[in-house]
């Protein structure tokens, strides 16, 4: 794996900073499923904190169990109020669809919130809410949005002049097969919602609005050939932090070549589009899922320091590891920590302590040095993979 920009961070030591105010503080975890269970993992490992873990699944919530935790039943009517209030803080790994109405009950209790989302809608109205809010709202704390907004601030952020922002994330399959050349990784919905919702670009200085699944382009990383097209959700706030200061910020998803010609198929000609639940459906019962995934991160600059044009890149890829005894898929890993090491940065005073933190907030030194940011360290892929 090649990765100019750790290089510097990753001689930075971890834990005790993090762990510094963490003490005993209470956390629920909403949603019991993959990537609710690897935030539990994760946690439960490094210490510091109270955990409990609420779910509607009896059979999601014995696996927590199982771990130790304290457990917590959300009846079908979904009052999540018994769950939120009197915590430290909410790390939501629910639907994105949810996300507004959590937030919401956590900012009226003075809980701080954190999520996975990559719908940008639910990311505007939490923003909303936050400006009025004694606690944290932090949107978006996964890999993309999340990491990669972390990790694209810091390389522009090396510019007096900066031109060009593009930032590329794949959750892929290590060996992958079929025309799509895919497996899924993480949810479907969510996937669904990328392909289809608008994605934001800054395009010549402006915002606009760009279509999903077009802008598409080539290139190889380490001898490996892929594909990028445009995604909804994976900017996060980025372009409202750049508006102005830079000419084009954009993000695409990566895929192995071929995948994004199929899915114009599915979604424009024969109109799948418009019919999210059967696309689901189809993915589900089509497309097998994998435990054996690969997350390739790449964010790339041009522009000029001093008066000379410059590039500069980062590159990471990461497999998944055992944590406590688990075995954590690349997808699980990545999504957890960041949402963990967020967490960890207010907990510690880091972070401002309430309102709306964009991710780009977050300094890439500080979640290197972070316990939960050392998962995106350097890795001896090679070494892994023959694992």
């Amino acid at each position: 794996m090649s990765d100019k920009s750790s290089k510097k961070t990753a001689q930075t030591s971890s834990s005790s900073a993090a762990k510094a105010g963490a003490g005993d503080k209470k956390v629920t975890i909403l949603g019991a499923g993959k990537i609710g269970f690897a935030m539990a993992v994760l946690l439960q490992a490094a210490g510091g904190y109270q955990l409990r873990i609420a779910d509607q699944s009896k059979a999601q919530l014995k696996a927590a169990a199982a771990l130790g935790l304290e457990t917590v039943h959300i009846g079908k009517g979904g009052d999540l109020l018994p769950a939120v209030q009197g915590q430290f803080a909410v790390l939501n790994a629910l639907p994105f669809h949810m996300a507004t109405e959590v937030a919401g009950i956590a900012a009226a209790h003075g809980v701080h919130y954190f999520d996975l989302t990559e719908d940008v809608q639910s990311t505007h109205a939490i923003r909303k809410i936050a400006a009025k809010a004694g606690s944290v709202l932090m949107p978006q704390c996964g890999l993309a949005p999340g990491f990669i907004g972390i990790v694209g601030n810091d390389v522009a952020k090396h510019f007096d002049t900066l031109h060009d922002l593009k930032m590329r994330v794949g959750a892929l399959p290590r060996y992958p097969q079929g025309s799509l050349r895919y497996n899924l990784t993480w949810s479907t919905e969510g996937l669904i919602n990328e392909y289809i919702n608008p994605c934001e670009a800054l395009v010549d200085g402006q915002p606009l609005t760009v279509h999903a699944l077009e802008g598409l382009e080539t290139f190889a990383l380490d001898g490996i050939e892929y594909e990028a097209f445009n995604t909804s959700g994976g900017l996060g706030t980025l372009t409202e932090t750049w508006a102005g200061k830079a000419r084009n910020v954009d993000y695409k998803s990566i895929r192995y070549p071929g995948h994004c010609a199929i899915l114009k198929i599915l979604l424009n000609e024969l109109k799948l589009r418009d019919k999210r639940e059967l696309l689901n459906e189809i993915f589900d019962n089509a497309i097998a899922a994998t435990r054996q995934d690969v997350i390739v991160v790449f964010a790339s600059a041009t522009g000029y320091k001093g008066e000379r044009l410059m590039q500069e890149s980062y590159s990471a890829r990461i497999v998944g590891t055992t944590v406590a005894g688990h075995a954590l898929t690349a997808i699980q890993l990545t999504t957890a920590a960041g949402i963990c090491c967020a967490l960890d940065l207010v907990a510690s005073g880091v972070l401002p302590q309430k309102g709306f933190i964009a991710q780009e907030s977050i300094e890439l030194a500080d979640f290197m040095a972070n316990r939960f940011g050392q998962y995106y360290r350097v890795q001896d892929l090679n070494a892994s993979l023959a694992a």
